[in-house]
């Protein structure tokens, strides 16, 4: 089983793991590094017999092969075995001698060699691997996604349990990069496994003590707090979801941000005659369109909290509140006197003080 989007391409290689009948050529892209080293991790097992493995597996870095290197490494036979597994990383990086070298081998590859090649996030796709090799894109896990990956991962990797309250906690602390998460999961699997019970359980308590987060100091806390307006919360709140891993000033203004805009198109909707069923369903599909939208928290916890907070903005605010955010992002690019701390409450008080509100207390 797996909780990973499966692209075509992730389809065709799970089933070359299991039949071991492999294609020449593999060329890995897309933003989720975690997942290409775990699918790569799974080919070099099944491809390679561990015994001759020193012989049969090479690992290089583009932008360190020169076109007669290259060229040598993929004319050489296996060693005491059926093939040879080569990975060549962050591909787009290759020399022009050594990329013409592979736009000739893949005319005509070799049958005993399975080549990997490897990009890195953010590489634009390469036309050419795109239609010569047999391309697995590996996307990062929508927010609906992650908190099953989590059980899955503590559940068939660790052998662990954990609890609902301890994943969404987790998730909130660390957010959707699927690295440290399994940083956080493997630390989280020694702290309760050195607890001496048989019966190993991570729940919120371990979370807490181990990611050094509490129920209620979270992102998705302070989310919260700015959606239903709590400016004083909302403040209280800062300084410790600064704190945490993975979290700054920039991350916090983008789950802002991707907040507001839903908040906004929700307004929108309820102006059309929207039930809000519906405009729960709506926000999942928006969230599922946009795809790369952080939101800072699960789906599920987005879509509850905006659902909640609709009434507490109107669309002129929220057209205020999303040029607010826009001025933010661009004084935390430039250097400045405020600490980030400073320029967050700034805008935090900008977001929570409706503009009636402010406009009386000037009077």
């Amino acid at each position: 089983m797996s909780v990973a989007p499966t692209s075509a391409g992730q389809k065709a290689l799970r089933t070359a793991l299991q039949t071991q009948v492999f294609d020449a050529v593999y060329y890995f892209h897309g933003a989720e590094d975690y997942l290409k080293d775990e699918m790569l991790r799974l080919l070099i097992e099944a491809a390679v017999d561990p015994a001759t493995r020193d012989f049969n597996f090479e690992t290089l870095r583009a932008s360190d092969l020169d076109g007669e290197t290259f060229g040598s490494l993929l004319g050489t036979p296996p060693m005491m075995a059926e093939r040879r597994v080569v990975v060549v990383r962050d591909v787009s990086a290759l020399k022009k001698d050594a990329r013409r070298v592979l736009e000739r081998y893949l005319e005509r590859p070799a049958s005993d060699i399975v080549l990997v090649l490897v990009a890195v996030p953010g590489a634009k796709q390469d036309r050419v691997l795109m239609e010569r090799t047999t391309a697995v894109e590996f996307e990062p896990l929508s927010g609906a996604r992650v908190p099953k990956w989590i059980t899955y991962y503590a559940t068939h990797n660790l052998g662990c349990e954990i609890t609902p309250e301890a994943v969404s906690l987790l998730q909130s602390a660390v957010g959707t990069e699927l690295g440290q998460l399994k940083i956080e999961l493997d630390k989280l699997d020694s702290f309760v496994t050195g607890g001496g019970d048989d019966r190993r359980v991570i729940d919120e308590e371990a979370v807490a003590a181990i990611v050094g987060v509490q129920r209620g100091e979270t992102l998705g806390d302070l989310l919260d707090a700015v959606a239903q307006r709590n400016a004083a919360r909302a403040v209280e709140l800062l300084p410790h979801v600064l704190l945490q891993p993975k979290t700054s000033a920039v991350t916090i203004v983008m789950a802002l941000a991707t907040q507001t805009l839903a908040l906004a198109w929700g307004r929108a909707s309820r102006r059309g005659g929207a039930s809000s069923s519906r405009i729960e369903n709506e926000f999942y599909n928006l969230l599922k369109e946009s795809g790369s939208s952080y939101t800072g928290r699960s789906w599920g916890d987005a879509v509850r909290a905006w659902s909640r907070s609709l009434d507490a903005w109107t669309l002129a605010e929220l057209d205020a509140a999303l040029a607010a955010l826009l001025a933010a992002d661009a004084a935390l690019k430039e250097s400045r006197l405020s600490s980030d701390e400073q320029l967050l409450e700034s805008l935090i008080l900008t977001l929570c003080v409706p503009a009636r509100r402010a406009s009386l207390s000037a009077a």
